[in-house]
C-alpha cells in the first residue's frame, strides 16, 4: 500500500528553502531565484496530484525552475544589446548578505559552466543521487559524474589557493 501524499502546505514548508538553495546556486542571483521557485512551487500546486505522486517532487520543482528560467533567457535573448557584453546567460554572483548559500561559495560556483552548476547543485544541495540527477537533467549518469568531478576540482581550488599550488 503506497503511503498518502503529504499536502501542499506540508510539501512546500519542508522543501522551499532547499529549493531555492539549489535554484540561487544554479541561477547565481537571489531575486530570479526566488521568482523561479515561486513559478515553479505554484505550476506544483496547480498540478499537486501529479506532482506528488512523483518519486522526487522536489527535483520536479527545481527542473521546473530551472525549464522557466531557460524559457525566460530565449524569449528576451533577443532584447539584449549587443553593446552590452556582459548581458547573456553568464550570472553575476550574489552578493546579498541574507543569501542561503555563503557568498564565497556562491562566487566559486558562477565561474563554472552551467551545466557543472546545476550538477552541483543536484547532487550536494539537493542531495539527489547520481541516477536521479542524470534524469532530471536529461543526460547520462556518467556525464552526471564527470561534471561533478570537473565541478569539485575547480571548486577545490578556487576556494583553497593552496591545494591549487600543491598540485602543481
Amino acid at each position: 500500500m503506497r503511503p498518502e501524499p503529504p499536502d501542499f502546505a506540508e510539501f512546500y514548508r519542508r522543501s522551499a528553502t532547499q529549493c531555492l538553495r539549489t535554484v540561487l546556486a544554479t541561477v547565481g542571483d537571489q531575486h530570479t531565484a526566488q521568482d523561479l521557485v515561486d513559478e515553479a512551487f505554484a505550476r506544483a500546486c496547480a498540478s499537486w496530484r501529479t506532482v506528488s505522486r512523483h518519486p522526487a517532487p522536489e527535483a520536479w520543482v527545481i527542473r521546473t525552475a530551472l525549464n522557466v528560467n531557460i524559457s525566460r533567457w530565449r524569449r528576451n535573448r533577443r532584447e539584449i544589446s549587443v553593446a552590452d557584453p556582459g548581458a547573456g546567460p553568464h550570472p553575476q554572483p550574489a552578493g546579498d548578505a541574507g543569501s542561503p548559500v555563503d557568498p564565497r561559495i556562491m562566487t566559486a560556483l558562477m565561474r563554472l559552466p552551467a551545466r557543472q552548476r546545476q550538477v552541483v547543485a543536484l547532487r550536494l544541495f539537493l542531495d539527489l543521487d547520481t541516477a536521479r540527477t542524470a534524469e532530471v537533467l536529461g543526460i547520462a549518469p556518467s556525464t552526471v559524474k564527470v561534471h561533478l568531478a570537473r565541478a569539485l576540482a575547480a571548486l577545490r581550488d578556487a576556494l583553497n589557493p593552496e591545494h591549487q599550488q600543491e598540485t602543481r
